[in-house]
């Protein structure tokens, strides 16, 4: 089964892997910027994610493996990648397995350690929601609330709502599989993987994903890594300084 993705412009191809519970549409606007740089952006929907397949199997191997059928399909070789969150995770995985296809790495606010689960509460709130009454979207975000009360949190989880059938929503990811096999998304990248090539962390400066006790670690397995921090941005950095993170990123990306 191959990946759901939506591609954009010509050239050098670059890949965005987009983070729990997230989807290719996230990085819409930023995916045309880099298109115009001239690069084939390919906006990709991970499994269980987005319009992607849904699968009982979910774990970093398996996705490799997903996004190396991806690039087998369209012949793609020497990619860039950005990778947000999980999907930096998982970027990470790739170019430690696979560094003669990645020419270029962008993780965005996350490291390789451990991290511990920390999504329960997200997971109760929308495991919560009772599609069969057939709620609206109004009534979805209320119920939510109780759960999640950050307002920008619960409209990027209600970006996954969909009219399954006409007056039926639902949510386009596989919240069973997520909310069973959640602790496969805390994983740390194994202790032996190392890439050798230029590599960009950026981090939030209100987040506490990457911590300045982790850039040791990072440079084990990352020995050319550069780290940017975005200020006053938290974990979705480049949704809330989308302008600051295309300049940094796209500045490494042309180097």
């Amino acid at each position: 089964m191959l990946l759901y993705s939506k591609i954009e412009g010509q050239g050098k191809p670059l890949l965005i892997l987009h983070g729990f519970l997230g989807m290719s549409d996230n990085w819409k606007t930023l995916g045309v910027q880099y298109a115009a740089l001239g690069f084939e952006v390919h906006l990709l929907d991970l499994r269980n994610h987005g319009r992607s397949f849904h699968d009982a199997a979910f774990s970093f191997a398996v996705m490799v493996q997903d996004v190396l059928d991806y690039c087998t399909h369209y012949g793609l070789q020497n990619i860039s990648v950005i990778g947000h969150s999980m999907g930096g995770k998982l970027a990470m995985l790739l170019a430690t397995q696979h560094p003669d296809l990645v020419r270029q790495l962008i993780v965005a606010d996350i490291g390789p350690k451990y991290y511990a689960l920390h999504h329960q509460e997200i997971l109760t709130g929308l495991n919560a929601i009772n599609f069969s009454n057939q709620p609206q979207r109004n009534e979805v975000d209320a119920q939510l609330q109780g759960y999640i009360p950050d307002f920008g949190t619960r409209q990027f989880l209600l970006k996954n709502l969909y009219w399954q059938t006409p007056g039926q929503l639902a949510f386009r990811f596989n919240l069973p599989v997520l909310t069973q096999e959640i602790e496969q998304v805390g994983t740390a990248l194994p202790d032996a993987a190392r890439y050798e090539e230029s590599t960009l962390f950026v981090r939030g400066g209100n987040s506490n994903y990457i911590l300045d006790a982790d850039w040791d670690t990072i440079l084990s397995h990352f020995p050319q890594a550069k780290l940017e921090t975005i200020p006053q941005a938290g974990h979705w950095l480049h949704a809330e300084n989308p302008a600051l993170f295309y300049s940094i990123t796209s500045k490494f990306l042309k180097s």
